[in-house]
């Protein structure tokens, strides 16, 4: 409710995947749910960046509101996607609700919990990837696998260089002769 007792707006986000598909059913549930304003794109949903419409609808949200989907795979398409939109609905001071699942629905107290269980077990899965990943890495290291960029230089260039560094060469010299392609700063 805002200052005057009346509630505060909700606005609706609906997407399709295609041109193909159509808006048409997703507007009329969320008008019905009471969404002043529905914003609506015609896109996948596997880039958020590319989401412009999403993006317009989290930016006009203030403290109070509500954004309603249809359904969640409208709005995301992973937990890690759906996570980071709702935490900017929750910076924006906002609530959140799918039409479709009762239990996302940020207003209520079963809402948020469900949310947060959601949001703790998305931390565990990048905590165990972490994890994964940081041990194989190690074996690799372990093989000898050389982990990074590899070097511009082969193992020649790199004797000559550290002889003519310890035979005091300007090390812009050095540079110049062992990579005379690239332009010079002069």
């Amino acid at each position: 409710m805002n200052q005057k007792g009346l509630p505060m707006p909700a606005y609706g986000y609906a997407r399709v995947s295609s041109d193909g598909q159509c808006l048409d059913a997703q507007r009329q549930a969320l008008k019905a749910a009471g969404a002043v304003t529905v914003f609506a794109e015609k896109l996948s949903g596997a880039s958020a960046a590319n989401r412009k419409e999403l993006a317009k609808v989290l930016a006009k949200l203030q403290p109070g509101d509500v954004l309603l989907v249809t359904r969640l795979d409208r709005l995301a398409r992973s937990t890690r996607d759906l996570l980071n939109v709702l935490d900017a609905v929750s910076k924006a001071g906002a609530a959140f609700r799918s039409l479709a699942d009762a239990w996302a629905d940020t207003s209520t107290a079963h809402g948020r919990l469900m949310l947060t269980v959601l949001g703790g077990l998305a931390e565990f899965e990048r905590e165990l990837i972490k994890t994964r990943t940081s041990e194989g890495r190690i074996r690799a290291k372990a093989r000898g696998v050389h982990m990074g960029r590899s070097s511009a230089l082969n193992q020649n260039q790199q004797r000559e260089a550290v002889a003519r560094i310890e035979a005091g060469d300007l090390l812009t010299d050095i540079a110049r002769t062992l990579f005379p392609t690239r332009p010079s700063h002069d």
